[in-house]
């Protein structure tokens, strides 16, 4: 009788902890935080993007917009800045202190720029001045530097203290704002300027974070467009287009947008390089890009609160331009071959959002064919391509864009024609492999 007490009391055992095992785990909740830092100068400064000028004046302010996204088990954080390039190194230097100080891995943190080129210059220049050495004869401004790091920093610890349950959502937008800027002469040579028969990609992508409670929390929208309606003559510090253009969308819902720039390196705003804002009609990007935002937004119609996020990366290898110097701070981003042959190595974010939403980004002034075909091959329904993000390596051009040659080409390009399809191939591998098979 004993005996049989005892193992039944076993059998009973063995079968709680069988169901203690399979128990199914409750949801994670998702989180999410939104953060607005003013980052504007208060004294004149260097302003990047033409040659070098010094600031006048402020027609419109500065910020970090920061959005912090947690899964439960994953935390991600982007940062939107009102500024125009930086260095890879300044961006290695800043998410090496965010994962010294605060364990956030830099995989998890990206830094995407507005590309305004009316705004102040960030860190020592990198590869521009390579490029073009002549536009940084004078000292960086290091406090000021310091000052938009810390912002920076202090800005994510911000938006970390503040996650909250929060609902997603994602749709698509379309605006004529911009157009190529690649003109071509009768000898089949380009020049900069307006060309309304090139490539172009007039796509917005959204993303939108709602509260728990169904209220906004903030808009993310990605769009391709050069931040040159103001020309060299403007000595006042702007966001530009993209910069009036988040203002203007924040003030009519309420919380903040972060303007991600897209495939921009072929594409301009379609008022282009004015001496004043009156000039290149600046406040009238509020009615071009603007309004159709607010009105792709409208169309969102559900939202989930169920979110996974999966980040990765990819280092793509393509030759470097013959003869091309390399700047010293950037030793990581190049290799020499056995062969010889020297390479540049091109870092490629990815981050996924549930089955629906793949992202990819670069440090780079990608034409807008190639985000484009990735986009059009692409096995997720909502594709999208952060431009200027984690630093900037240069123009990629397409491989049939040389023979025209021209500033993209010719000035600001470390590659050669290959790496448009070197990275095409790798960013559609990453996507259908790694990215498909993630959860």
């Amino acid at each position: 009788m004993a005996k049989s007490i005892s193992s039944h009391f076993l059998s009973l055992l063995f079968l709680t902890c069988i169901l203690i095992l399979y128990v199914p785990r409750s949801k994670a909740q998702f989180r999410a935080a939104v953060v607005k830092v003013d980052v504007t100068p208060q004294n004149s400064q260097w302003l990047l993007g033409y040659g070098p000028r010094q600031s006048t004046g402020i027609n419109d302010r500065l910020y970090h917009r920061i959005i912090a996204l947690d899964d439960g088990v994953k935390q991600f954080f982007l940062v939107q800045s009102d500024f125009c390039v930086i260095s890879p190194s300044e961006y290695d230097h800043v998410a090496s202190i965010l994962e010294r100080q605060v364990g956030i891995s830099p995989l998890n943190f990206w830094w995407s720029l507005s590309h305004t080129h009316s705004a102040p210059e960030i860190g020592i220049p990198g590869l521009a001045a390579v490029f073009m050495g002549e536009r940084y004869k004078h000292d960086v401004d290091t406090a000021y530097t310091s000052m938009v790091e810390q912002a920076l920093v202090n800005g994510i610890l911000d938006a970390r203290k503040k996650l909250a349950p929060a609902r997603l959502a994602v749709g698509w937008g379309f605006s004529q704002a911009n157009i190529n800027r690649r003109a071509i002469d009768t000898n089949g040579k380009a020049s900069l300027g307006l060309n309304p028969d090139g490539p172009v990609d007039r796509r917005i992508g959204l993303l939108r974070i709602d509260k728990e409670d169904g209220s906004p929390l903030a808009l993310l929208a990605n769009y391709p467009i050069h931040g040159t309606v103001l020309g060299d003559k403007n000595l006042q510090i702007s966001g530009d287009a993209p910069g009036i253009v988040a203002d203007y969308v924040e003030a009519k819902i309420g919380v903040p947008l972060l303007f991600i720039n897209g495939a921009a390196g072929n594409i301009a705003p379609i008022y282009s390089v004015y001496p004043s804002p009156g000039a290149g009609h600046l406040n009238q990007f509020r009615v071009l890009l603007g309004d159709k935002i607010l009105d792709a937004n409208k169309e969102i119609r559900s939202t989930t609160d169920t979110v996974k996020l999966f980040t990765g990366s990819l280092v793509v290898e393509t030759p470097r331009k013959a003869g091309l110097a390399w700047s010293t701070n950037l030793s990581k981003y190049t290799n020499t071959t056995k062969a010889g042959s020297n390479m540049v190595r091109l870092p490629i974010r990815f981050l996924k959002i549930n089955e629906e939403v793949a992202i990819w980004s670069a440090p780079i002034e990608l034409f807008c064919e190639v985000s484009n075909e990735i986009r059009e091959r692409s096995p997720f329904p909502y594709t999208f391509y952060f431009g200027y993000t984690n630093g900037w390596l240069g123009y990629l051009p397409t491989a049939v864009e040389w023979e025209h040659g021209g500033y993209e080409v010719e000035v600001v390009c470390p590659y050669t024609p290959s790496a448009a399809k070197d990275v095409t191939e790798s960013v559609l591998g990453y996507l259908h492999g790694e990215m498909r098979s993630s959860h």
